[in-house]
């Protein structure tokens, strides 16, 4: 344990940014999930920009790296005009 009085404020800060991040990465991953599970071309296409949202916020946040959100867009922008 850190003996300075900053080192323990970091140490607090960078646990609840973590919690934040984990929080954060778990719902960008739920909304991935529901383009996935989208049935039809209409579903799938609202659910495409709620997670288009969510990948811009994480990129923005610096949780995830730029080229994953510009992967992850292409791969279920594919995955919807795919869809009948």
């Amino acid at each position: 344990m850190a003996n300075i009085k900053s080192d323990k404020k970091s140490i607090l800060t960078s646990k609840k940014r973590n919690l934040q991040n984990t929080s954060f990465k778990s719902s960008l991953k739920t909304a991935i999930k529901a383009v996935e599970k989208a049935e039809s071309k209409e579903a799938g296409q609202q659910a495409l920009v709620k997670a288009y949202a969510k990948l811009d916020k994480a990129c923005a946040k610096n949780i995830v790296h730029k080229n994953y959100v510009a992967n992850q867009k292409s791969r279920l922008a594919k995955l919807v005009n795919s869809l009948s």
